[in-house]
């Protein structure tokens, strides 16, 4: 193949899958994520709009999008809340006992001014006493006039009950109280301040019900004298007043407490607003239009937020595989980004799957919903990392689908639930190596998602009844089961549309018992010795440089099937036997050696092996050069005296050359063990110096300038093959103390194999 060839045949490639890596389409994705997520999340955040018109009858039957408050039910609710509130009362300390002690103070002074007539001192009582009680209760009022406890209004009310139920001394006790001697008055205080502080002592509506008690207890009393008694009794009726009285600010505020503290009423979500063909009346219109359900009468913050939230999963979701791709080996195209956005929308389609089946009163149905299948698809087909941070997306989204609190925006719960499922369902299977490593994936979710369900219950057991905790607990474990079936299922969709090749598909194709690999070890048993030597230090050395290494394992043993065609035309092959390439043309030996990578992909093909082992057989050699046949018919054309009919490229494999990592790292561990293979006795420094000059002849003829391998990584490879060659091949190699081998044995050694003394570089 020309040199213009391969340029019209890498363009045509570049073509083909240009747009796996095109910024522009990795745009046009992001933009497809953030209205998947959008419209995903639309029927739980967003309320459906009717176009309406008051006197119209509806076209449809108007159902309530979520619980909304019943503005009318509520007032109604609110009045009554009210209406059960009863009159306040406020019981004020007005401490009558000070006062009648005060009226006491005030008759033991005036009875011992003998200046003062007797005539006089009965005016002077007669006028005083009753005003003392008024003058009283007043100092009360100014002295908490300001104070916030007491209103206004309650003052008043003070004052007018005051008035109205003041007691009136009769004509005779005026008489009488001038006559008292200090002695007496001394008596009486203590005995009448006790009396008016017991009957003060409980609330008191009506004055009169108190001082209908005061005669007996006078009459208990250890006053002796009648006069005393008398006295006592009038003074004491006159100092009680009422001390409970009605307050009309106080009322007022409970009325409205009550009225505020009266839970809103809610049309319930599901309930019929308006009957299909029932005409619009205003009130209807009204609450339709106060929730933002009329398309005149959008309320646009709702979907700016849904916007918003919708661009911060997205964005969060990029920025994360963005940021990987430089701290990870893992580089991502748009292909996979395809993947991963279908592996999305199927997680978030068995989410409303479920919640069609949820109702209020059967919200544990949610935990049927196989959330975690996202993450163990996300773990097994594309990267560990991207699989925790989609643990953490599917959970936000599960607790916004799967909720069914129509007051809250996320469900917790749920949210809990995805997110411990995901989890386990990750670390169950990120080294899965077979199929059955799934049904074990399966078992870890329900146990995980039973104990989440469990932890839920201790921690707010007022949400859980015996009979849901039952329920929930039996969905997740069946949601487990639902998660494996579908992982299950969807595996080899993804593997075969995508070419996606899975560790556990990798892992089923390096079976021996595959048709392939059973041909290979009966037909030519050397080939398959030597391609399970190559697996064997492809996957070092891939795995030293962050590559695929099992990939390069597998690919390995299928690398040279294409020999099982014409198996004797290849040394490992020959034993006991002559090398037919003796006998025939080296243009027919050449066309011989290069046809088995062509071979290989047919039967490969054949076989429905997936592309990336057929790359790896298609692209091990590249475009190297058969050295020895091209030397050979040189020295045939020159022995016959003609001029060559041939170029160093028709010598050459036709390519393509490596294209990826792993096909290089196969490559060069297919010439490491073909050329290592070929010394007979060799040693430390001959195993070195042959990896040193593979790599370097195959690097000066730019066979790795199509993939991305570094200097860096190939000094890693370099020095990985040999201490794996040093393990391989311990017992063959010798030190060089402990023998020299000789430059003739070594040419000779050389020599047996049909490519020459370049065995390594061409095999």
């Amino acid at each position: 193949m020309t040199n213009n060839d391969q340029q019209k045949r890498s363009a045509f490639q570049s073509r083909i899958t240009g747009w796996k890596h095109s910024t522009g389409v990795r745009y046009v994705l992001f933009a497809v994520l953030v209205v998947m997520f959008y419209v995903s999340l639309a029927p739980k955040l967003l309320p459906e709009t009717y176009d309406i018109a008051v006197g119209m009858p509806s076209d449809k039957e108007i159902m309530a999008p979520m619980d909304i408050p019943d503005t009318k039910a509520t007032l109604k609710a609110q009045e009554e809340a009210a209406e059960k509130v009863g009159q306040v009362f406020t019981i004020l300390p007005l401490r009558n006992e000070t006062l009648v002690a005060q009226m006491l103070d005030r008759i033991f002074r005036l009875n011992q001014d003998d200046q003062v007539s007797e005539d006089d001192k009965i005016k002077i009582y007669r006028e005083e006493l009753p005003q003392r009680v008024k003058d009283y209760v007043q100092n009360f009022i100014m002295n908490n006039r300001n104070s916030s406890v007491y209103s206004a209004t309650l003052f008043e009310e003070v004052t007018q009950r005051v008035d109205e139920q003041q007691y009136h001394i009769s004509e005779e006790t005026f008489i009488k109280i001038p006559r008292l001697t200090s002695e007496d008055i001394n008596e009486m205080k203590p005995v009448a301040a006790d009396i008016v502080a017991r009957l003060t002592a409980d609330p008191i509506v009506e004055a009169q019900t108190a001082r209908a008690k005061v005669a007996e207890m006078v009459s208990t009393s250890s006053l002796s004298k009648r006069t005393a008694r008398e006295v006592v009794q009038e003074l004491a009726r006159l100092s009680i007043t009422a001390n409970k009285f009605y307050d009309e600010e106080a009322t007022k505020t409970a009325k409205v407490e009550a009225r505020e503290n009266t839970p809103t009423v809610y049309i319930k979500q599901g309930d019929v607003l308006v009957q299909k063909g029932e005409r619009i009346t205003q009130e209807m219109y009204t609450l339709l239009e106060k929730n933002g359900l009329l398309k005149d009468e959008v309320n646009y913050s709702p979907q700016i937020g849904l916007v918003l939230l919708s661009l911060l999963m997205a964005a969060g979701l990029m920025l994360f595989i963005r940021q990987s791709e430089g701290a990870s080996r893992f580089k991502y195209n748009n292909a996979q980004f395809v993947m991963l956005m279908l592996i999305i929308f199927i997680t978030i389609v068995s989410m409303h799957v479920i919640n069609i089946l949820q109702t209020e009163q059967q919200s544990y149905l949610g935990y049927l919903a196989p959330i975690a299948t996202g993450a163990m698809l996300i773990t097994l087909l594309l990267d560990l990392p991207l699989a925790y941070i989609c643990s953490i997306l599917f959970s936000i989204l599960a607790s916004i689908i799967l909720n069914q609190r129509q007051s809250e925006i996320f469900d917790f719960q749920f949210g809990f639930f995805a997110l411990v499922t995901s989890i386990a369902a990750i670390f169950a299977i990120h080294r899965a190596s077979q199929r059955s490593t799934l049904l074990k994936a399966g078992i870890m979710i329900c146990l995980f998602g039973a104990l989440s369900i469990f932890t839920l219950q201790l921690i707010d057991n007022q949400d859980w009844t015996q009979d849901s905790t039952l329920y929930a607990l039996g969905f997740s474990v069946a949601g487990g089961l639902v998660t494996t079936i579908l992982v299950i299922g969807l595996m080899p969709f993804f593997e075969v549309t995508f070419g996606i090749l899975s560790a556990l598909k990798l892992v089923e194709l390096s079976n021996p018992n595959h048709p392939l690999l059973r041909k290979l070890l009966t037909e030519t048993p050397g080939t398959y010795h030597h391609s399970v030597m190559v697996g064997n230090l492809s996957e070092a050395a891939a795995e030293a440089i962050g590559a695929n290494g099992l990939l390069c394992r597998v690919g390995s043993y299928y690398h040279d099937i294409g020999k099982t065609k014409r198996p004797s035309y290849f040394i490992e092959n020959q034993n006991n036997m002559e090398n037919p390439h003796d006998f025939i043309d080296p243009k027919l030996s050449k066309s011989i050696i290069i046809a088995h990578a062509r071979d290989g992909v047919e039967m490969q093909k054949e076989y429905k092996l997936p592309k990336p082992i057929r790359d790896i057989a298609e692209q091990h050699h590249g475009t190297t050069f058969l050295h020895y046949f091209y030397h050979k018919a040189l020295r045939l054309a020159e022995e016959q005296g003609v001029e060559p009919d041939f170029t160093e490229e028709d010598f050459r494999y036709p390519g393509p050359k490596a294209q990826s990592k792993e096909a290089a790292v196969v490559g060069i561990a297919d010439s490491v063990e073909a050329a290592v293979r070929s010394l007979r006795k060799p040693t430390v420094e001959q195993v070195e110096s042959m990896i040193e000059k593979i790599i370097k002849s195959r690097l000066d003829d730019h066979q790795f300038n199509e993939c991305d391998l570094t200097m860096r990584e190939l000094d890693l490879i370099a020095q990985t093959l040999k201490e794996t060659v040093m393990g391989i091949f311990h017992s063959r190699i010798e030190y060089p103390e402990e023998v020299k081998k000789s430059k003739e044995n070594e040419e000779k050694d050389r020599g047996q194999n049909v490519n020459g003394p370049t065995a390594g570089l061409e095999q």
